[in-house]
């Protein structure tokens, strides 16, 4: 029996692109994986130019496509937020960050409720409704303090995790405690998150008792801070990063270009003001400072080796043929608490009882977000710009190794997936008038690599906010007056402002910006002022 299939999207979307007929076979529908670490810089892994070995996630990039322009919101709760939904962070209430503990993020109007809202819904709520499994382990960070705020209230069937943000990665506890379902539990001796997060994701997958397609969500923890990972992990690291962030952001930026990533006439941007040059550091800092970075290597290189695990079950169980997979990160790297050498005591590396900000430092986050500029929580590139990797064999075939400079955004993530399964986005959901969807499907991109995209991509957050037309990018600060315009082909780092060149094209595009934040809520809590150029 043919099932019926409504879609409610826009012209961007094509029915000629679906890909699979629901009357060929039982259920030929993908299973889809969405893989998403925390606070990974731009450049951290192997595909992307990186000296971390990354085997796995540089396979699948190998034998899928590669985005040189996927961008997300600069920060943890937002992106995922955006992610689950395909809306801007204001429209589902996280605007700013989720209310957890006594940090409230709660400011009383409607783009800042610091948890998502009834008028949004959810990718698992989605697919749930079409018959999927519905799987999530790991880092949850959109609401939890009343019940229907949880993973298992928005559509998942089964959740393991923290509801939190930042954890222990050895042992969750707590109000940053460790989740299996709806029960709080201890971590066993020997407990690690990534590897538990992965081992736990393979339990869900086996355990389903019918043949009927699974959503996996798997949103690792790593790499943020803390620094913990395993003794045998960071031993492959340590005195590997002697040479320094110098030296390395160079050889990081040759490597891109040999891959294709960027053309030979990048610029790298200039070393952060605030770190020193690494000639300048004191051999017993340089020592510190290696091990840091060791520790942070480690955390990625488990998360790669956890993504082979994955992999090598579902081709043991022949599923990974007919899984789309995709893979990236919710912010640019993390320069917090915007120190030379990071956070935190020495000592307080790898403690189990630590899950506060010790951190590896502006001059390793400098490194990770090779040849960008910034960090997390700014709307320059090396805030809102990530690796993003799509692989399914059965699909992606002509587009396979190869990069793209079709413009993606977390937006992109629901409808792909949407055309991927043939679910429909509701209008209505539980009782609740669901927003329409913002992004668009991102499938003609990965078969093809060509792609009708939006005029437009906006970005806001902690009051700083861009704008995205084409090639051109504007940025500014709320309540500054002040905008900067750069043409991100010829100057990805953002290093030459020509706002006084382009000064309509910048008007237009600032009208835009406030137009934009004025539908989805965008009100500086409450307060916002008109931005404006002069």
């Amino acid at each position: 029996m043919t099932k019926s299939i409504l879609f409610n999207y826009g012209p961007l979307f094509s029915l000629s692109l679906l890909p699979f007929s629901l009357t060929a076979q039982s259920d030929p529908r993908p299973n889809v994986v969405v893989i998403l670490v925390d606070d990974m810089g731009y450049s951290d892994i192997g595909c992307y130019g990186g000296e971390i070995p990354t085997p796995n996630l540089d396979q699948l990039a190998e034998n899928g496509i590669r985005f040189r322009n996927f961008h997300n919101t600069a920060r943890s709760c937002p992106s995922r937020a955006s992610l689950i939904t395909g809306l801007y962070q204001h429209q589902t209430g996280i605007g700013m960050m989720t209310t957890e503990g006594t940090s409230n993020f709660d400011f009383g109007v409607q783009g800042y409720r610091g948890y998502l809202n009834k008028n949004s819904v959810t990718i698992a709520e989605v697919l749930k409704n079409a018959g999927y499994h519905t799987f999530m382990t790991g880092k949850w960070h959109l609401g939890s303090d009343s019940l229907y705020k949880r993973p298992l209230q928005r559509g998942f069937d089964r959740f393991y995790g923290s509801y939190q943000g930042a954890f222990s990665y050895f042992d969750p506890k707590g109000i940053r405690c460790l989740i299996d379902g709806a029960d709080t539990i201890r971590a066993p001796k020997g407990f690690y998150t990534t590897d538990a997060f992965t081992d736990k994701a393979i339990k869900f997958i086996k355990e389903k008792k019918d043949k009927n397609p699974f959503f996996l969500y798997l949103a690792y923890n790593a790499p943020h801070w803390p620094l913990h990972a395993k003794d045998e992990d960071i031993k492959k690291f340590v005195g590997k990063y002697m040479k320094g962030w110098d030296q390395l952001r160079k050889e990081r930026l040759e490597r891109q270009i040999e891959i294709g990533l960027f053309e030979k006439d990048i610029v790298l941007s200039d070393r952060d003001s605030r770190v020193r040059p690494w000639s300048e550091v004191s051999e017993e800092q340089k020592i510190l400072s290696d091990y840091r970075m060791a520790v942070y290597a480690a955390q990625i290189y488990a998360v790669d080796y956890n993504v082979g695990k994955l992999v090598k079950y579902l081709k043991e169980t022949n599923q990974f043929d007919n899984t789309l997979i995709m893979f990236l990160s919710d912010n640019g790297a993390c320069a917090e608490p915007y120190h030379e050498f990071g956070g935190g005591q020495q000592s307080e590396i790898n403690n189990p009882e630590k899950s506060g900000a010790i951190s590896y430092g502006i001059g390793w986050a400098n490194l990770s977000n090779t040849p960008l500029r910034l960090y997390k929580n700014n709307a320059t590139e090396g805030g809102i710009a990530t690796p993003f990797i799509a692989h399914w064999p059965n699909k992606i075939k002509s587009m396979k190794g190869k990069f793209t400079d079709t413009p993606g955004h977390l937006l992109n993530i629901m409808p792909t997936i949407l055309e991927a399964t043939g679910a429909s986005y509701p209008h209505i959901y539980d009782g609740h008038t669901i927003q329409p969807l913002e992004g668009h499907s991102l499938m003609k991109t990965f078969l093809t690599g060509e792609q009708e995209t939006p005029e437009y991509q906006y970005f806001e957050h902690s009051y700083n906010c861009a704008v995205i037309k084409g090639e051109w990018k504007a940025i500014s600060r709320i309540g500054t007056g002040r905008w900067e315009l750069y043409n991100l082909k010829n100057d990805r780092n953002e290093l030459h402002n020509v706002a006084d060149e382009h000064h309509e094209l910048l008007i237009d595009m600032i009208n835009h910006w406030n137009a934009w934040a004025e539908r989805c809520h965008v009100t500086n809590k409450g307060q916002r002022s008109k931005n404006s150029y002069d």
